[in-house]
């Protein structure tokens, strides 16, 4: 899809006053996120992003809507995940809630950024050398395989590990380990000190770096447009602050989570093999967008169906034993008397 300059800074400046009505809204003021709040904006962020690719497909046709549609829905699902690592450093560095809300904002905003970034190198990339699908292809499907072993294993993140970015500016830059409201930097005795908002943020957006590996490439899979790679991570992206305060009582329970992002994952990276094989004219079957969006969501519907079913088994199973364990100690009371 050609698109001008004229659209991309349309695009982008659309982008950034959706971001600034959200903040001044529902993030300027520092206060607990309720589930209805958090539902409602959540249910905003989607809608337009449904608004959005209803438009690609009025004003550029059904291929690049189809992308933009399967490509959100990737990146979507993909970014849940994240969730589960920004419950682990919200927990490490002790963030009070009321102040969570404005962390994951600007958090956010850092990891598009760098996502734009990561982006338009892949974009370059990809334009100049089409051999690389072969390597994005051949580490999806590791990274699948990987999934699938640590789910297997049941080897799970408990205790969040700072990245060698975050541990450089907090050796380097004077830091308090007292919050101050909003602020990220203050000043005491003189010195200008970093608070902890800020490093937090900076774990938030550069933590999100390490998901952009495997969820860059993997929409790469699916379309080589630029335009929709970025619109896609965006709706993606905007909208997970909100999804955070929704469902982070709910992360625990999808427990079959990795393995629907593994299928994911090694499909595309199946996809892009053939796409590579195509190009090198190897004649080959190529997956076509629609099938790749049947596929996308019929596997995380099928792996939220049977978490939820493995969740709610699990809870009934341990309040049946917990009964009996209290049966079994008045017994032994009993017996001890």
């Amino acid at each position: 899809m050609d698109v001008s300059l004229t659209v991309w800074a349309l695009t982008i400046a659309g982008l950034s006053a959706l971001i600034a009505v959200d903040f001044f809204i529902g993030g300027r003021k520092p206060h607990e996120v309720s589930l209805k709040e958090a539902g409602i904006w959540t249910t905003v962020w989607i809608v337009l992003a449904a608004l959005f690719g209803v438009g690609l497909f009025l004003f550029a046709g059904g291929q690049p809507s189809g992308e933009f549609f399967a490509g959100f829905i990737t990146e979507k699902s993909l970014s849940v995940d994240n969730l589960f690592v920004f419950v682990l450093i919200m927990a490490k560095f002790a963030v009070p809630t009321i102040y969570q809300q404005r962390v994951l904002m600007v958090g956010v905003l850092i990891a598009l950024v760098l996502r734009a970034v990561f982006i338009a190198g892949g974009a370059a990339i990809i334009a100049s050398f089409s051999w690389v699908f072969y390597l994005f292809g051949a580490f999806l499907i590791w990274t699948a395989w990987k999934l699938i072993q640590e789910a297997q294993s049941g080897d799970e993140d408990e205790e969040f590990e700072e990245n060698r970015l975050l541990k450089a500016v907090e050796r380097r830059v004077p830091s308090t380990d007292k919050y101050h409201g909003t602020k990220l930097f203050i000043r005491e005795n003189g010195k200008r000190l970093m608070t902890p908002m800020l490093i937090v943020m900076l774990a938030i957006g550069t933590t999100d770096v390490l998901f952009a590996l495997d969820s860059i490439p993997a929409i790469f899979g699916l379309t080589q447009d630029p335009y929709i790679v970025f619109t896609a991570n965006a709706f993606a992206l905007m909208g997970l602050r909100q999804l955070y305060f929704l469902i982070g009582g709910l992360l625990k329970k999808l427990v079959h989570l990795s393995y629907g992002l593994s299928v994911i994952l090694g499909f595309i990276g199946v996809k892009l093999v053939l796409h590579a094989l195509h190009e090198s004219g190897v004649h080959v079957p190529e997956i076509s967008i629609p099938v790749s969006l049947g596929v996308i969501c019929a596997v995380l519907a099928v792996t939220t169906v049977t978490s939820l079913y493995a969740s709610k088994k699990q809870a009934a199973a341990e309040a049946g034993a917990t009964p009996a364990a209290d049966d079994q100690k008045r017994e032994k009371d009993s017996v001890d008397v």
